[in-house]
């Protein structure tokens, strides 16, 4: 019996045992929505300045801040806090107009000086990248702010309208200024549906509707987050009436939870795609910077298998780190699974016996998954030892590039093809540990093109290189399942195309 089933039945059984039959919700207030997170609760995501290309901070951002522009249903670039935008004829130039009347959780005016200072203040994904394509930004008056570029750059609205960089949402200047940075994590001000009433970092996050925001005064009037880490703990919580929303189920855990009355299942496919990251393969010492061995790789998954025993099936398999929905993206099946194929490709390369590939590092808290891959991977002879660490030292080391063997990776900000790749296959991207100098010719050669169709075709031969030399062992397309209480009305879950998260948070409803 393989260790994967076996958690899988120790998941169920412990679920069993914490929860008894569905009773009425005890727990939450009249007009009161708790969530249940997989994920601990960090400081610096009630800061926009520091957010990473994941959507996992936006869950906070979307509920706090507010952006210009920004991903809602109505589409990827949503006018916001800006009620509308120009690019000049030479496109060197994005003026923005602000709504009147938007106003920040203290009262102020949401004003030009604000939009400026967030900007330049900005120090997460993507910030260098900001910085080196934008030569300015001015503020024209009160209500009005233009981003002026060094170059025509396609992409800029993209990368500072949607969840590929926080720098579009937008703090309030004389605030920070007058509280600091470390003030400012402590008791954040924002401009977003609901105002910070407390925080325990790592434990619970308390928030309560802000009537004075700008697109709707909230339904729900108090949204509770709290670090729920362990799958079964989240379920049972759901399943007694204490949460109303249980991010993150699967297996076992997620079919129980769909068997139960009242209780229902989610699932957004997201705009984001596990893959294997092999960082060293840049080393000509490496047994990976062989491309049969990385083609062993890709054959030794069993993306099916994998999907179903985590995801119920529902994600979508794949053979790029680019979402299929993107523009400019390159549909790639995955390669068939063949640990005969893997063992014969790892022979031709001159290990029959396999070889030892160090750590396995899974995107936290995908350690089940992460558990399955690694017993494909030993399957064909590729050894490698499982490291789960708490999500903070997950992205430091690997902002730092300090993680080697194998990553589990993941990622579902918004953009299109070029915007996914920049973080991860260019050679000054966030977290690429190398890049192929040809693709990083034709990323630079997209960013100045402005015809639609040629850039097309640059970015589809980034993306054919990628695949061609087997850079990334990809697996899937996330479904990302949770589970929703009896007394939701709406949940928010698909609202936004691609996102993971119960939004626009303003929309929720309790029955």
């Amino acid at each position: 019996m393989s260790s994967t089933l076996v958690r899988h039945i120790r998941l169920l059984a412990a679920l069993l045992l914490l929860t008894p039959p569905l009773a009425a919700p005890a727990f939450a207030a009249e007009g009161e929505m708790r969530w249940a997170l997989h994920v601990t609760l960090p400081a610096k995501w009630l800061d926009p300045a520091e957010t990473e290309a994941f959507a996992t901070p936006y869950m906070v951002l979307y509920a706090v801040h507010d952006a210009l522009v920004k991903p809602m249903p109505a589409g990827m670039t949503t006018p916001s806090l800006a009620e509308s935008w120009q690019e000049s004829r030479d496109h060197l130039a994005y003026t923005f107009t602000l709504r009147k009347n938007v106003k920040f959780h203290d009262g102020t005016p949401v004003t030009g000086e604000d939009v400026k200072f967030s900007f330049e203040r900005y120090k997460g994904a993507s910030a260098s990248l900001l910085k080196e394509k934008i030569k300015e930004v001015h503020v024209l008056n009160p209500t009005q702010v233009r981003f002026v570029l060094k170059e025509p750059w396609p992409d800029f609205m993209l990368f500072y309208g949607t969840t590929a960089a926080g720098a579009g949402w937008i703090v309030p200047k004389h605030y920070v200024d007058k509280v600091g940075d470390d003030g400012f994590k402590k008791a954040p001000i924002g401009a977003g549906p609901y105002k910070v009433i407390s925080f325990t970092p790592g434990v619970e996050l308390v928030l309560e509707a802000f009537d004075g925001y700008w697109r709707k005064a909230p339904s729900v009037k108090r949204l509770v987050m709290r670090t729920m880490v362990e799958e079964t703990t989240r379920a049972a919580a759901l399943k007694r009436g204490e949460v109303d929303i249980a991010y993150l189920l699967s297996g076992p855990v997620a079919e129980e939870i769909k068997r139960t009355p009242g209780l229902s299942l989610k699932a957004p496919l997201l705009t984001g795609a596990f893959w294997l990251e092999l960082p060293d393969q840049w080393d000509p010492k490496s047994p990976w910077h062989d491309k049969r061995v990385r083609l062993a790789a890709n054959h030794a998954v069993d993306r099916a298998g994998i999907n179903q025993a985590e995801t119920l099936g529902l994600s979508r398999l794949t053979g790029s780190i680019v979402p299929r929905i993107f523009q400019f993206a390159v549909p790639v099946d995955p390669l068939p699974y063949d640990p005969s194929k893997a063992k014969k490709l790892l022979a031709e390369a001159g290990y029959p016996n396999g070889f030892d590939a160090g750590d396995f590092s899974p995107f936290p808290p995908y350690n089940s998954m992460g558990e399955a891959v690694v017993q494909n991977l030993q399957a064909v002879g590729i050894r490698s030892r499982l490291r789960t660490m708490e999500r903070a030292t997950y992205f430091s080391e690997l902002r730092d590039k300090k993680l080697h063997g194998i990553i589990l990776n993941i990622t579902a900000a918004m953009g299109n093809a070029a915007t996914r790749l920049e973080p991860y296959a260019t050679k000054h991207g966030t977290y690429a540990y190398s890049s192929l100098p040809e693709v990083d010719d034709l990323y630079v050669r997209q960013t100045r093109e402005l015809d639609p169709k040629k850039r097309e075709m640059l970015v589809h031969q980034m993306q054919k290189l990628l695949v061609d030399n087997a850079v990334y062992v990809p697996i899937y397309e996330l479904a990302f399942i949770w589970g929703v209480g009896p007394r939701v009305e709406q949940s928010g879950a698909t609202l936004i195309p691609g996102y993971p998260y119960a939004a626009p948070v303003e929309d929720l409803k309790l029955k």
